[in-house]
């Protein structure tokens, strides 16, 4: 099996209104590589849902959808511990599931469907992966790789993207973004060569930073060029023998 290439784009739900534009020319660029965008859709936030122009986008494009969490609101349980927190990194399972019901009936009011789930800063419970199963998803994704339920396998795949500590300032932040180009593509060549999985995740956030969208773009190209096989997290459990939609 060859590599696999997996993009993906998060965060329009709160984003400026200019990310829009952004995300449409980067969606074009893709679409001319024959990569297709799997859009991670939050269902809810604190400034209300997805605005209509972001929705009649998605629906147009057809795209692949996965479930984003619902409102994005750390640690919800109000549980103490240290690191990052995301929205589902701490929930048992009942808890969990209570969350995924709201999500997925606010995602259905906006008139998507999806049997994928990609955890909130890519950090899942044991609890909350055992609540996505039991309710029907087939696919769970966390920092680490993709639960496939269907398959009953847990395939590694590490998620890859710019986490650049947004404190930093001057020179510090240029040679910290300086860097974390270079490991994308790095990391990103790696796994192709080794028929891996690509996990490429882009935030609206960075689509704010021409040179960060630039190595997106010239990281795909170099994972094409050594074979990789252009997906959507829907259609990771299928072997690749057609181009998956």
């Amino acid at each position: 099996m060859p590599a696999r290439l997996v993009v993906s784009l998060s965060g329009l739900t709160d984003a400026r209104p200019d990310a829009l534009a952004t995300a449409r020319t980067l969606a074009a660029d893709l679409d001319a590589r024959g990569v297709p965008l799997t859009q991670l859709v939050q269902p809810a936030s604190p400034a209300g849902p997805p605005s209509a122009e972001l929705l009649d986008w998605i629906r147009e494009r057809g795209d692949a959808i996965a479930l984003h969490g619902y409102d994005h609101t750390p640690d919800p349980a109000l549980r103490g511990g240290v690191g990052r927190k995301g929205e589902f990194s701490a929930l048992p399972r009942h808890e969990a599931g209570l969350r995924l019901v709201a999500a997925r009936r606010a995602l259905t009011g906006l008139g998507l469907a999806t049997d994928v789930f990609a955890a909130p800063r890519w950090l899942v419970s044991p609890g909350t992966i055992d609540a996505v199963r039991d309710q029907g998803f087939r696919v769970c994704l966390d920092e680490a790789g993709a639960h496939l339920f269907d398959d009953a396998v847990f395939l590694r795949a590490r998620a890859l993207g710019f986490r650049l500590q947004e404190t930093l300032e001057g020179a510090a932040r240029t040679r910290a973004e300086s860097w974390r180009r270079r490991v994308l593509r790095t990391e990103a060549l790696r796994v192709a060569r080794r028929a891996g999985v690509v996990r490429i995740g882009v935030r609206a956030k960075d689509l704010r930073r021409p040179g960060r969208i630039a190595t997106v773009l010239e990281t795909v190209d170099a994972v094409l060029a050594e074979g990789a096989w252009p997906t959507t997290y829907a259609a990771l459990p299928a072997t690749p023998t057609t181009k998956s939609a």
